[in-house]
């Protein structure tokens, strides 16, 4: 199964980085607010740069005057199943398996902006699919 991981980033400002392995790499959010398992929470995501798989494991201190220049940990970690739709629709719902990011949640391109996503909990006894969400 592919995996995910949840970085917790202590940069110039505390954010959330979602990686989720897709297409060989770690398509990568940037989530200011971070993962919310209340349904009506809309969390703001920003695709940023995909990054190598071997980053899933990643923990330690970017140096100063690099991009990024911080502390990360591993907020958590799993597996995953696609659900519906794909990255290349601009939505998709996926079943997130870790230890405190679980259950189904779907990602939506927002219309008119190029990297920005919503990140959103599915509602229980809704169906998988994006339109329900």
């Amino acid at each position: 199964m592919p995996v995910f991981v949840v970085h917790e980033h202590h940069a110039r400002r505390l954010h959330f980085d979602l990686r989720i392995e897709m297409e060989g790499v770690l398509k990568s959010w940037a989530v200011p607010k971070g993962p919310s398992m209340d349904p009506a929470d809309k969390r703001l995501a920003i695709m940023v740069d995909d990054h190598d798989l071997g980053y899933a494991d990643f923990e330690g201190t970017i140096p100063e005057g690099m991009y990024g220049a911080g502390k990360v940990i591993i907020w958590d970690k799993g597996t995953y199943e696609l659900k519906s739709g794909s990255i290349n629709t601009g939505k998709f719902v996926i079943h997130f398996k870790g230890e405190k990011l679980k259950g189904i949640f779907a990602l939506f391109k927002i219309s008119g902006k190029d990297k920005d996503w919503l990140l959103i909990k599915k509602k229980p006894g809704l169906t998988e699919n994006t339109s329900s969400l």
